[in-house]
């Protein structure tokens, strides 16, 4: 019997869109996206959602691809400001999370997230107030799909996998969570009035 429901932030609960920032600081269209590249296409981007390496180092290694001084500093900028342009909260998801908590269900945010959302997560999760329980990979030094992901999240919450439905936007992260016993559905699609239909079973 499904008691928790699971989500996924960015393209769930989130809109989540790397460029948007570079779109909203940088004129020049070239510049744009070889700082999008550097900064948001860049294996420094998964260590900071895996918490292994800290903003100031993961910067430096970010802009030393960049060859100009103007680049380097359009992409200091971009990586400074990017938790406030790239994410906008999806509404009608909102309102399914609330439908939800009223029918008693328990829900949980698991997410590959750096640790600065930690400080702004509320702002962009719509019915934020209506959660449990949110884990970010960075706490936790690990990543979706792998099953260590799922496990911290059983276990910092008292979950029973089995008791749990998970909603990603990515399938190989869904195949992570049913290795460990947990089922889910990959919405990958962004049509809630689907989504609802899809879940009409466990409703």
């Amino acid at each position: 019997m499904i008691r928790n429901f699971v989500f996924d932030m960015g393209n769930v609960l989130t809109e989540y869109d790397g460029m948007r920032v570079c779109e909203a600081l940088i004129k020049d269209a070239a510049i744009r996206e070889r700082v999008f590249t550097a900064v948001f296409v860049s294996p420094e981007w998964i260590k900071l959602d895996m918490g292994i390496i800290s903003e100031e180092k993961a910067l430096r290694q970010m802009v030393s691809r960049l060859k100009t001084q103007e680049e380097k500093e359009e992409a200091a900028r971009c990586f400074a400001q990017w938790h406030i342009y790239n994410m906008r909260p999806v509404e009608e998801m909102g309102k399914l999370v609330r439908e939800l908590k009223e029918r008693g269900f328990g829900l949980y945010v698991c997410s590959n997230a750096s640790v600065r959302l930690l400080e702004c997560y509320r702002e962009v999760i719509p019915a934020v107030d209506c959660f449990d329980g949110i884990l970010f990979s960075a706490e936790v030094k690990c990543m979706k799909p792998q099953k260590e992901m799922y496990l911290h999240l059983y276990e910092r919450f008292g979950l029973k996998p089995e008791e749990c439905f998970f909603l990603d936007d990515l399938e190989e992260n869904i195949q992570g969570a049913r290795e460990t016993g947990m089922k889910g559905y990959c919405f990958d699609h962004g049509d809630v009035a689907r989504l609802r239909k899809e879940l009409t079973g466990i409703l």
